[in-house]
């Protein structure tokens, strides 16, 4: 045999291999049935009868590995092999991926966890390049009529009014309605908050009849109610009438009317613009009664507009996605703060029982729920506090497992964040073509 040729790279010779590691080829090979392996024959194209050896054309790397497999019953994941490939050689040799040991279980999945981050970072469209007009007219579902070159005036037009809308990179024409929307949206906000200051409110007077000790009528000048300054009704009215041409816009030009629809973005923006309208009509109707003041209440929402801002935001997108992704760790935080501030509650009502104590602040559970929260958080108003010595060793039991119940996810959630932005990263250098 020749020993040289059969080493050469790539070519694998079954015979040398096992001489190497003197073990009978047909006992190993037969260990584990129904794969390409236990299945060696002459009759195969795979095999050379001049020089008496098997071809295969394959990584040998993960040869290695799948040898050692048959050798030992234990499938170990090289780790200079990417994941995908691993697997397409192991459905090559016929082989079960599922009998990875649990050593290199993590490891060798790891490449599902980017694979699904590759997909979440193409649902979010965070390409900032501009597509061709074959890819704009395949969104739109008006291939044919592009290929057949029958588009009509309104299909030109269409995929221009929903760039300049919703895509602020796609052109300088677009960067600037993307400035101004982010502006209306600013404006909007800060009128909402300034408007509540006193100094920014109008005082409502009002003349009221009395009747003086001398049963004399007599006029009296009574402040009821305040109201915002007459500024802020036209500065919403000016940004509302933005928000609600950029709907109309956004909707009409809109490649899926229902996907437009289901937006969670979509739906704050038109809730808060309906609110604005419906807010007005209701004080216009109602704005005799006392308590009107309460429909403001209403206007809350348009607070959420905050939201539209990750449309202009790639951080923003990234950041909401790295909450979604680590909602299962939310949850367990917050189902463990919630079983700490029910046993620390109960511990603290009865701690400060034990010993005489006349200014008790936990006069009932409930009361130590709100002390077992923000103490839980750290936050430590200070409005409530143990006064014996039972009741500050509970209190420090609690700060330190609030501590603890904090800091244990948060790194799962710092490190879903910066895998999402090492991705984004590396694949806004890659050309458009190789990211789909």
């Amino acid at each position: 045999m020749d020993t040289e040729h059969c080493t050469r790279f790539p070519f694998l010779c079954i015979d040398i291999i096992f001489i190497t590691f003197r073990i009978s080829p047909n006992a190993t090979l037969k260990k584990i049935p129904a794969t390409r392996l236990s299945r060696l024959t002459e009759a195969l194209a795979n095999y050379d009868p001049v020089l008496n050896e098997y071809f295969f054309d394959r990584h040998p790397g993960v040869f290695g590995q799948i040898l050692n497999y048959y050798r030992t019953g234990k499938l170990h994941y090289p780790t200079d092999v990417c994941g995908p490939l691993f697997e397409e050689e192991l459905e090559f040799w016929g082989l079960d991926s599922n009998q990875v040991e649990p050593c290199c279980w993590m490891t060798y999945t790891s490449h599902r966890d980017t694979q699904e981050t590759l997909a979440v970072l193409d649902r979010l469209d965070l390409d900032t390049e501009k597509p061709s007009d074959e890819e704009i007219a395949r969104k739109f579902g008006m291939e044919d009529d592009y290929l057949n070159g029958t588009l009509s005036c309104w299909q030109r037009l269409k995929p221009k009014l929903w760039s300049l809308s919703d895509e602020p990179y796609s052109s300088n024409a677009a960067k600037v309605i993307g400035v101004m929307s982010v502006f209306f949206i600013c404006v909007s906000i800060l009128s909402f908050c300034l408007k509540t200051h006193p100094n920014m409110r109008v005082p409502m007077i009002r003349n009221i009849t009395v009747w003086t000790t001398n049963q004399t009528e007599s006029w009296v000048l009574d402040k009821t109610l305040t109201n915002p300054h007459e500024a802020f009704f036209y500065i919403e009215c000016v940004c509302n009438a933005w928000f609600t041409v950029e709907i109309i816009t956004r909707f009409t030009s809109s490649p899926s009317k229902l996907n437009f629809i289901k937006g969670a973005v979509n739906v704050i923006d038109i809730t808060a613009t309906l609110s604005f309208y419906i807010d007005l009509i209701l004080q216009n109707f109602y704005s005799h009664l006392e308590n009107a003041d309460i429909l403001e209440f209403f206007s809350i929402i348009r607070i959420m507009r905050l939201f539209k801002l990750t449309r202009h935001s790639a951080g923003l997108k990234i950041l909401i996605q790295t909450f979604k992704a680590s909602a299962g760790e939310l949850i367990l935080l917050v189902f463990f703060l919630v079983l700490g501030i029910v046993i620390f509650a109960s511990l603290v009502y009865y701690a400060e029982r034990i010993q005489s104590n006349p200014d008790n602040d936990f006069n009932s559970i409930p009361l130590g729920l709100w002390w077992a929260l923000v103490t839980m958080t750290t936050v430590g108003y200070g409005d409530m506090a143990p006064k014996t010595y039972a009741g500050m060793f509970v209190g420090a039991l609690c700060a330190l497992a609030g501590v603890l119940t904090i800091a244990l996810p948060v790194p799962v959630i710092v490190s879903n964040f910066a895998m999402f932005y090492s991705h984004t990263q590396a694949r806004a250098k890659l050309p458009k073509k190789r990211r789909r």
